[in-house]
């Protein structure tokens, strides 16, 4: 099996392989796009994914020094107005975001980092890395979800591996040089919809080297695998929200909004949204 030249591992593509190897064929090996809504009420899905990506463009503005305001009067919707107003009140030095406001971080929002694991290479972009005076370097990734996660399904995402592993694999250039330790890493969590309630996983050398073995054995079992392993999951549950169903024969009906756990916002592991001004085409 011959992966595309370009391509390149992150936690969106490994995370499908794990929860369905034929999801990750069809979406990366076959780059086959279905048209199928992802969650139901379709409009609702729609605003909310809007934004969601709405919020992370103004955090990381507010992040790169743009002021508070030109950023407020963006946030224009109920849901977009309640996370704003979260994110403001709690980036406060006693705030759930308490390390933003460190005297002498240095700030990284919206950086990607690439490292080479055997002959393929693992990408991550990151909504923003602090690095604080005392040298501890810090991973925020921002959730709008509606249900917050179960902190056992965290801890088992590739998220939580992939993004610590891969900041001390190639992270020296924002730490003056030096590579960081493991011990210096910490994945913070923050949810806009329940901002008291960060989960916190810090990282350490075992954790480490645990990840990099895992890692580099799965990496190189998907390169080795044929075409006619990449096998449906055995959970069907999965498949309620997966773009794929009809064409797999999972079901036609798309799952609820309001069952849905994982996070939903564009990017990695759920990247090949409808294009609803496109829909009678059937296109993207």
């Amino acid at each position: 099996m011959n992966l595309p030249d370009d391509f390149q591992f992150s936690q969106g593509s490994l995370q499908d392989f794990v929860e369905c190897r034929r999801r990750f064929y069809l979406r990366y090996l076959r780059r086959l796009a279905w048209p199928a809504v992802q969650s139901e009420p379709v409009l609702e899905f729609e605003r909310y994914l809007q934004q969601g990506e709405q919020f992370h463009r103004m955090v990381q503005q507010h992040q790169v020094g743009v002021p508070l305001e030109r950023l407020t009067p963006l946030a224009q919707g109920e849901d977009l107005s309640r996370w704003w107003q979260n994110y403001l009140s709690h980036n406060a030095e006693k705030g759930s975001l308490g390390s933003l406001a460190a005297e002498g971080s240095r700030r990284y929002a919206e950086i990607s980092l690439s490292v080479p694991v055997g002959t393929a290479r693992l990408v991550a972009k990151y909504d923003l890395l602090v690095v604080t005076p005392e040298g501890r370097a810090v991973i925020y990734d921002w959730k709008t979800a509606r249900k917050r996660p179960r902190r056992q399904w965290l801890a088992a995402h590739l998220q939580t591996r992939v993004y610590p592993y891969l900041l001390v694999r190639g992270g020296a250039h924002l730490n003056q040089g030096s590579p960081f330790e493991p011990e210096q890493v910490e994945m913070v969590y923050w949810f806009a919809n329940f901002p008291e309630q960060a989960e916190h996983f810090p990282y350490n050398k075992s954790a480490f080297i645990s990840d990099e073995e895992y890692l580099a054995e799965l990496i190189s079992s998907i390169q080795k695998m044929a075409e006619g392993e990449f096998t449906l999951t055995p959970d069907s549950r999965r498949c309620a929200f997966c773009v794929y169903r009809s064409l797999c024969e999972r079901g036609d009906q798309a799952g609820m909004l309001a069952d849905y756990e994982l996070e939903i916002e564009a990017g990695e592991g759920f990247d090949l949204e409808l294009d609803f001004e496109q829909i009678q085409e059937i296109e993207y």
